[in-house]
């Protein structure tokens, strides 16, 4: 039987995919291609936005028509979330949380054989474990992305995603270790620890986010160590030295901003403010002298001024992130955002967006540009002509790279040429 997947949301919920996909190869199905007609349709949702749940739905619904007979299954956060608006998706035959993952299959085989409707949500709850869904292939990948913390402790006023993923739950370090070496002899050799609120890793365990980055350093083959999303709150003195010391860390930190407003900030319930953020990111540039940023930032909050949203496209600027990811606030049902006075208009939050990523992108574009005639080392990911792949430079700048005998999953040193901001890809000079 063919199964066919469909991944929204995060680097987390991409993990989560990959590991389902994994599991249903290990018990006899196949993963159809793109353009196959599949037995089994599954949508991996995202609830961030109402616009993930709309996606979700649509796609079940193409899957339907594509194939009537199919099964259908909808699982994730959006599900897990908002429990009722996920029983109303009629062309879901099954629908899951974001727990349990391993159940999915059997759920499946027993849809097959009886056609009933499924509905098996289990509620999270402060004694609940990780969950173990080890993934040794990554297929189509050259980095192994490893989700390594679920669940969010914090109350930020807009965001759903405690009611989806539940409290902070931490994967075993010896457990990770064990993969990064499988990982490791299969060939990768960059490793991408990811989580919903990875900064928290170790907090339920009794260990530290860079107590485990040390450790996997170590793991013979581990080349390069990427971390995701961090909060700004806990990049402590002794997080920032302890990274700093490890040689195979990649200096490019996703640091959550979400506005460089500190009214904003604190009407978003955030914990730091735009000037604490600014002495982190201070800190981590004068321990690790190359390091680069990336950020969130979501704009059209509930309250926000257009004072304090220049003054948030000023604060970008002044950092000088290598990318930014613009959100346009979504009202989540439940939360206490959704409640607050001052609501804007779509067209407004919309022309936001547009104006700070148009900003961003002319910072990106001039961060890079200085990088010019700099060295430093690309993974190759992606073939594009003969011996040419595309890839990305530790400070995750993304490249393409020519020379003889490339293959993929390779690390070539480079020096860095001219940004072309249309191709979004810099290029390069193989130092080989």
């Amino acid at each position: 039987m063919k199964v066919a997947f469909y991944t929204l949301g995060c680097k987390v919920n991409q993990n989560e995919t990959g590991a389902m996909q994994q599991l249903f190869s290990e018990n006899g199905f196949t993963l159809a291609q793109p353009d196959e007609t599949a037995d089994v349709y599954i949508v991996n949702s995202c609830t961030v936005t109402s616009g993930g749940d709309k996606k979700s739905r649509q796609w079940l619904r193409r899957a339907k028509r594509t194939n009537p007979e199919a099964v259908t299954v909808l699982t994730g956060c959006f599900p897990q979330a908002f429990e009722e608006e996920a029983r109303a998706v009629t062309e879901a035959d099954i629908i899951t949380g974001s727990a349990a993952r391993k159940q999915l299959i059997s759920h499946v085989l027993r849809f097959i054989q009886t056609r009933e409707r499924i509905i098996d949500i289990v509620a999270h709850s402060k004694e609940e474990a990780f969950e173990e869904l080890p993934m040794e292939q990554m297929a189509g990948h050259t980095r192994a992305f490893m989700k390594i913390e679920d669940g969010c402790n914090r109350r930020c006023a807009y965001c759903v995603i405690p009611r989806a993923r539940g409290f902070v739950r931490s994967r075993r370090e010896e457990n990770i270790l064990r993969e990064l070496e499988i990982l490791s002899k299969a060939g990768y050799r960059e490793v991408v620890f990811s989580g919903i609120n990875l900064s928290s890793y170790g907090t339920d365990t009794g260990t530290t986010l860079e107590a485990l980055v040390q450790k996997a350093a170590s793991v013979p083959g581990i080349e390069r160590i990427r971390l995701g999303s961090l909060e700004p709150d806990l990049c402590t003195d002794a997080f920032i030295e302890a990274l700093a010391s490890v040689p195979a860390l990649c200096p490019q930190f996703h640091l959550s901003l979400q506005s460089g407003c500190t009214k904003t900030l604190r009407a978003m319930r955030r914990i730091y403010t735009a000037e604490e953020y600014w002495e982190v990111v201070e800190k981590i540039r004068r321990a690790i002298p190359n390091a680069v940023f990336t950020t969130d930032v979501i704009v059209g909050f509930p309250g926000e001024t257009e004072e304090d949203f220049l003054e948030s496209l000023r604060f970008v600027e002044k950092v000088g992130f290598l990318k930014v990811h613009v959100f346009t606030y979504s009202s989540r049902p439940g939360t206490p955002a959704a409640e607050m006075p001052g609501h804007l208009p779509e067209a407004e939050k919309l022309s936001r967006n547009h104006r700070l990523q148009k900003a961003a992108d002319a910072v990106r574009a001039e961060v890079i540009a200085q990088m010019e005639g700099q060295e430093d080392v690309v993974l190759t990911e992606t073939p594009i002509a003969k011996d040419t792949y595309t890839g990305y430079t530790k400070r995750y700048v993304p490249v393409v790279v020519k020379a003889p005998g490339l293959s993929q999953g390779m690390l070539v040193p480079v020096r860095l040429g001219k940004w072309d901001a249309q191709k979004e890809r810099c290029e390069t000079v193989p130092l080989v």
